[in-house]
């Protein structure tokens, strides 16, 4: 299921609802009203109706949403329907960490292979998935039709990864390392910065302190 012109922050919230939802449901419960989710996730109950409503659902006014519709509805937006393969370059703490935390978490995405230049983790397998040398990425990633390649080495090589997953036809690629990346306009990009991150926090973090002092 596919819906055209679906905004990224969107596609980013209709990921936590869902991750919200799932939590919902596992305490046994069958509905949920918008200012719950919304409560959860601090934002407002409004955001959270304007994008339910752009995706064509809508609760029920005694009721609120059916828990477990919805969340089949925003894995048909969400997944694919063949499921994609995912591949983590750089196995340093963070590649380590991303193969660990992601395991088994959803089953439409398969972290299926890493690389790195470290001869004590090529040919090793970590939580199921294999290293190779980075020299073989071109040759796996066809061979195995992986479609997201997550990019933790360090910032300066980060380019030349980025190119070289391009060129093997990955179509989305994570970035998070602090170098800004420029790709072709067929491969989404998406880039996390943790010290931009930590310093927005530390910012508001200041700000509230002085507020309340």
């Amino acid at each position: 299921m596919f819906i055209k012109n679906l905004p990224h922050k969107t596609v980013e919230r209709l990921s936590q609802y869902r991750r919200a939802l799932l939590l919902i449901l596992s305490k046994e419960k069958t509905h949920v009203f918008s200012h719950e989710i919304a409560q959860m996730l601090h934002i407002t109950p409004v955001q959270v109706r304007r994008d339910l409503m752009l995706i064509g659902y809508s609760g029920n006014l005694r009721k609120g949403y059916d828990i477990k519709e919805l969340i089949d509805l925003i894995g048909k937006i969400i997944d694919s329907e063949r499921g994609q393969r995912v591949a983590v370059v750089g196995l340093g703490n963070l590649g380590k960490a991303f193969i660990s935390y992601f395991k088994g978490k959803r089953s439409k995405l398969s972290m299926i292979a890493a690389f790195d230049v470290n001869p004590e983790k090529i040919n090793r397998v970590f939580d199921g998935v294999p290293c190779y040398h980075i020299n073989q990425l071109p040759e796996i990633i066809k061979q195995n039709n992986i479609s997201i390649g997550i990019i933790t080495v360090p910032s300066e090589q980060a380019p030349e990864i980025a190119e070289a997953l391009v060129l093997s036809g990955i179509k989305g690629i994570l970035n998070y390392t602090p170098k800004p990346l420029n790709v072709p306009a067929y491969v989404y990009l998406e880039e996390y910065d943790m010290i931009t991150s930590l310093e927005k926090v530390a910012f508001f973090a200041k700000k509230n302190d002085e507020r309340f002092k």
